[in-house]
Order: structure tokens, then sequence, then C-alpha cells
């Protein structure tokens, strides 16, 4: 009864492992680490996007904007609101016709969430990932690579990403929320190794009379 115990429990050991092992695609892994190495050595880069929403009844609202990121440092623009963080304060900046308004925050206060300057690096915690095959996108050949949250609760429970085969850029992503919600992104004219300078990541006050500012630090 006892061999018999040990070889249940070997099997079983095994075979929880393969499982564990296949959850993390070595061949993703090689996609994944290429991609976030060429971007976190980067000086900066700069991109156009596409934003698309679409929600479980299947109806969809759709954005364009600009990102700037250099390290933990990142602008992002959207119709009516500018997001400045210079890794140690996050300035949201939105201006309509007749108002304008900055709320100011800790980076800190945003550890966790999903953020322009961690997308590159979000593989290396709270998900599988797996290579699920290539595609065209954008006229270039794109590697997709799928990762699934491992917890329940993850603010998205996979995300899919396009990554360039031939330059290992990220030409897009999709993010699921486990609700019937995608977000889906795609970065139009990259430019990468932008030289930008410290304060292009910095909010000034100063510069907006008659701004309400909303200091929640």
């Amino acid at each position: 009864m006892k061999n018999i115990t040990l070889v249940v429990s070997f099997f079983l050991f095994v075979l929880f492992s393969f499982e564990a092992a296949a959850q993390k695609d070595p061949k993703a892994k090689v996609i994944l680490d290429g991609m976030s190495k060429k971007f976190q050595a980067m000086n900066g880069f700069t991109a156009s996007f596409d934003f698309t929403f679409q929600d479980n009844s299947g109806s969809s609202d759709r954005q364009t904007g600009e990102i700037a990121v250099k390290g933990e440092q990142y602008r992002l623009k959207l119709p009516d609101q500018e997001i400045f963080n210079d890794s140690k304060t996050v300035w949201t900046f939105i201006q309509t016709g007749t108002y304008k308004e900055v709320t100011i925050n800790d980076a800190s206060q945003m550890e966790g969430e999903l953020t322009p300057s961690n997308i590159y690096r979000m593989y290396e915690s709270g998900y599988n990932y797996k290579l699920v095959g290539e595609k065209q996108f954008q006229g270039k050949t794109a590697q997709l690579v799928e990762l699934t949250a491992i917890k329940a609760g993850a603010p998205f429970e996979k995300v899919t990403l396009r990554i360039e085969k031939a330059t290992n850029n990220l030409l897009g992503w999709e993010m699921y929320d486990g609700q019937g919600g995608v977000f889906s992104y795609a970065f139009t004219n990259l430019k990468t190794n932008v030289s930008l300078a410290a304060n292009y990541f910095s909010f000034d006050v100063k510069q907006h009379p008659g701004i309400e500012v909303i200091d929640l630090r």
C-alpha cells in the first residue's frame, strides 16, 4: 500500500508540475522578454493610438490619442483630458470650452494599475501566458501572446498582445474585463528612442490661471 501511495503521489507531482509549466509557455516568454527588454532600454518613445471599447451589448466607442513614455514617466493625451506622470506625481487635466480642472495624486496611489509605463512588464507577475499564433496587423506580421490572470478578481481576466515579429515592437493589445467589455488599443506612428525632457511629464498649475485644483495627495 505504501508503494502504491508513493507511485500515485509521484504521478500527481509530475502531472501538476507539467500543468504549471504549460501555463508559462516558453515560446511566449522569449517574445515577451524581447519586447520588454527593448522598450525598457529606450530613451523614450511616442505614438498616436486608436482606442475602442465594446461592451457586452455590442455597442462601442472609439477615440484617438497620443502617448509619450520614458521609463516610469508617461504623458497620455485624450480628447478633453490629459494625464501627466513624472513617476512621483500624477496630474489628470480636464479641459472643456468652459471648464478647467486638474486632479493631483501621488504616483504610489496608482500602483497595481495597468499604465502606459508598465504594459511591457505586466506579464512578469499575476498572469500566465501562451503564444496563440500570428496575424497580419497594420501590414506587419504580429505574434499574438495571450495573458490570462492567475487569480480571480483581477482588473482584466485576459490580455492579448500584438507584438511585431521582425522588431519586437508592441503594435497593440486587447483587454477583456470578464464582464463582456473589451478594450482595444492600436499604436500608429510609433517613434522609438525619442529624446524627451523631464518637464514634459509634469503639469504646471501656474500656466493655467482659473483652473480648479483637486489635490488628493
